[in-house]
């Protein structure tokens, strides 16, 4: 039996291989690569490399495949150069070319939308001439990282989310996700560390969702009510792993409903372990998931460690896999989440579903 394989054959996951419908979206099954971030298009152009990595993975059963992050039109979107962009022709045809070769192999794919806000920091290789930029121009040390938005910047950044979502549908991609967790721009408005703002997008939980949501709405007005918008977003960040937006399920209920207002089909909760509770004081043991569904009645994707040996970043887990399995079957027959997202097992074999659903375990390539 290999590493990271499940060890007991009582455990079935059987209801993930049903498929799943919302708006745009037709899953043949409930599982999703996780986007990661791989920097592997010089010029910000997909290319052939790419290509492949994405029809491998569709050809390895994942019902969906959420890309990696993509960066939206400016002003200064992210550090990286070889991070592949979300406008201009040349970028446009590679994407097609992503979408024909998963479609071709019966899966859904749909891109993620990413600016990277003041985590981009002041010596970025792309676009080094560029300040970045982020809601109160601070990290979350209260340092001064570039600087503010200005009314006129946040106008040019609603554009430039429209730019890119009217383009994924033009392309022919099954939805869209907005990229809202982990420290990056959306995200640095929800949390009071990086949101210092005076203006109507500062101060209370639900004048902090103020400018996502009215990236989400414009999002939604360009591609109409049908074509899926996906929000992503986490309590931890990239620069603290601790990091709490909401403490309580009111104050994740200011969060998420401006949002639900403004047009997302699904929520994409960031998680690094998918078992734990998220409100330890609260006497429903739910995770972060399962809040998400519960305050807003829309369908969830989950993730966090699923089919890996330790956290991202972190210690080895000590439940065994099969009891990890077990917890997650748990959840989404309680009702927790609709689809499970996987990261790290998928990089090491894109075959695990495909394995997983022919009870091919002992024969799961490890994350190492």
């Amino acid at each position: 039996m290999s590493q990271g394989a499940v060890e007991d054959p009582s455990i079935q996951l059987d209801e993930f291989f049903t498929e799943f419908r919302a708006g745009s979206l037709r899953l043949r099954n409930r599982f999703a690569m996780a986007p990661m971030t791989r920097m592997q298009s010089p010029g910000g152009v997909p290319n052939a490399e790419n290509i492949e990595y994405y029809r491998a993975h569709a050809a390895g059963g994942a019902g969906l495949l959420i890309t990696e992050g993509t960066y939206v039109r400016g002003p200064a979107a992210g550090p990286e150069a070889a991070v592949p962009r979300f406008y201009d022709d040349d970028s446009a045809a590679g994407w097609r070319a992503v979408v024909e070769a998963v479609h071709a192999e019966g899966a859904a794919i749909v891109p993620q939308l990413w600016h990277t806000g003041v985590t981009r920091g002041d010596s970025p290789k792309f676009e080094p001439e560029v300040a970045s930029v982020s809601p109160s121009g601070v990290n979350h040390n209260g340092q001064q990282v570039g600087q503010s938005l200005t009314p006129r910047d946040l106008d040019t950044l609603v554009e430039s989310y429209v730019e890119s979502a009217s383009l994924a549908k033009q392309i022919g991609f099954d939805g869209l996700e907005l990229h809202g967790a982990h420290g990056y721009l959306l995200d640095e408005f929800f949390w009071a560390a990086t949101n210092h703002r005076q203006d109507e997008y500062g101060g209370t939980l639900r004048r902090r969702a103020g400018f996502p949501a009215r990236v989400v709405a414009a999002v939604r007005e360009a591609v109409g009510p049908d074509f899926t918008i996906i929000y992503r977003y986490s309590q931890w960040k990239g620069a603290d792993y601790t990091a709490r937006v909401a403490e309580t399920p009111a104050e994740l209920e200011e969060l998420l409903t401006p949002l639900v207002e403004a047009g997302v089909d699904i929520f994409h909760t960031s998680l690094r372990r998918h078992w734990q509770p998220e409100f330890t004081e609260h006497a429903d043991d739910m995770s972060l998931a399962g809040w998400t569904k519960k305050i807003t009645g829309l369908p969830v994707i989950t993730v966090g460690s699923v089919g890996v040996d330790s956290v991202f970043h972190g210690d080895r887990i000590d439940e065994t896999q099969a009891q990890r399995f077990q917890v997650l079957q748990e959840q989404f027959e309680r009702g927790e989440f609709d689809i499970v997202a996987l990261g790290r097992a998928l990089l090491a074999d894109p075959e695990w579903v495909n394995k997983v659903h022919d009870g091919r375990l002992s024969e799961i390539t490890p994350f190492r």
